[in-house]
């Protein structure tokens, strides 16, 4: 019982020392982080600040610019003449290749659960190339659908490490197919398509 009254004696005294030497220190802790936050607010015009991750700053900024340069259909415009060019012609880059496959690199913890790629190979085959007749398409008008399908064998490492509780590494030969489609429209020409005729 005397131990017991000695603890609540000194955390009397802590707690009292600290409810008096808190204010006057400087510190702000909770509510003088919002009071800030509130009146930046009122300065710029906005909502306060607002921490965001950089992982999904970095998840938007990849979906962004993967609908830019590969997410749209382009309409091109007729190509007339006996050597116009009716065949695939722009093979899936490496950069849309490794963009379009299943991300199992990111999203670990650094030092405890990294995936790496190393040594990646990229095999591009094209398996269909065909043109199909001409057709109304709403927004665009009579155009014809020229697929380009691309199947694409992907050869790499795949490195599993941790370094804590018990490094180890683990390296596998993977193989991970993609099928890439570069479908565009080519407007039509003629008396019955209207551009150009």
């Amino acid at each position: 019982m005397d131990g017991l009254r000695k603890f609540l004696k000194r955390m009397t005294l802590l707690t009292g020392l600290l409810l008096l030497t808190a204010p006057n220190s400087g510190c702000l802790f909770v509510g003088g982080f919002a009071n800030q936050a509130w009146v930046l607010s009122k300065f710029f015009i906005t909502t306060p600040l607002i921490p965001v991750s950089p992982f999904f700053s970095q998840e938007v900024e990849d979906t962004m610019y993967f609908e830019e340069r590969y997410g749209r259909v382009p309409v091109l415009e007729p190509v007339e003449g006996e050597n116009a060019p009716l065949f695939c012609m722009d093979p899936p880059t490496p950069d849309e290749v490794m963009r379009s496959m299943p991300d199992d690199t990111k999203g670990g913890v650094p030092f405890l659960a990294e995936v790496q790629r190393n040594n990646v190979r990229i095999v591009v085959e094209p398996i269909v190339d065909s043109l199909s007749e001409c057709r109304f398409y709403p927004m665009v008008g009579p155009a014809r659908l020229h697929k380009c399908h691309y199947k694409c064998t992907v050869y790499f490492e795949k490195i599993k490490r941790s370094d804590w509780p018990i490094p180890f590494e683990h390296i596998d030969e993977t193989i991970e197919v993609v099928y890439i489609d570069h479908d565009h429209l080519i407007m039509c020409t003629g008396p019955d398509g209207g551009a150009g005729g």
